[in-house]
């Protein structure tokens, strides 16, 4: 893909404009995507209320806010989201909390999953289009690493839960439980762990 600055700088939301859209939307009956059906309405709205809630009670660790603090550059984060998609509205919240943390060194960017696909398509996961993933640039606009689309270890659980249950509402209930119980921690840690290599 190259230089991202074009896309960050141009066609990113920030997270308010990310949000405020969502709502938009959702009070016409949509969501974001070509997809308005029920079902993704249904998500969409739960997801609103998801982050409502991470954004109101997330703390960032200690660990964390010692590797921000240690770091001297600044960069650029740009997330591939998109308002239906639960482990975003479990993820993107804590995204926003850093740059709120640490504003002089991380700058903070949305787009759309579906009206980015080669975007996207160079950021597979195990070969789909799995969401969010955040892109770390420098200020250049170079990519420096990727994280997404969820904590290695729900990673590995879902690929467990998929060869037990095919019923996507009854997978996702068990997905977002395990993000209830998890507090933002394996998100956190593996972030942490991210920026530690970080200048």
């Amino acid at each position: 893909m190259g230089n991202y600055s074009n896309i960050f700088v141009n066609e990113g939301l920030t997270y308010s404009q990310y949000r405020d859209l969502i709502d938009s939307l959702l009070k016409g009956n949509k969501t974001t995507g070509d997809d308005h059906s029920e079902a993704m309405l249904h998500y969409s709205k739960m997801n609103v209320q998801r982050m409502k809630r991470v954004d109101k009670t997330a703390v960032l660790n200690e660990g964390f806010i010692q590797q921000i603090d240690k770091l001297k550059k600044s960069y650029q984060l740009l997330v591939i989201s998109e308002g239906w998609c639960g482990d975003a509205a479990q993820i993107v919240p804590i995204f926003h909390k850093i740059t709120q943390f640490a504003p002089d060194k991380f700058s903070l960017r949305f787009v759309f999953r579906d009206q980015h696909l080669p975007l996207i398509d160079a950021h597979l996961t195990n070969g789909g289009r799995a969401i969010p993933v955040l892109l770390l640039l420098d200020v250049q606009g170079e990519l420096i690493s990727k994280w997404g689309p969820r904590p290695e270890v729900l990673q590995h659980l879902l690929g467990d839960w998929k060869t037990e249950i095919s019923d996507m509402f009854e997978l996702a209930e068990r997905l977002h439980l395990w993000y209830a119980r998890d507090k933002t921690q394996a998100t956190q840690q593996e972030l942490t762990a991210l920026i530690s290599n970080l200048e």
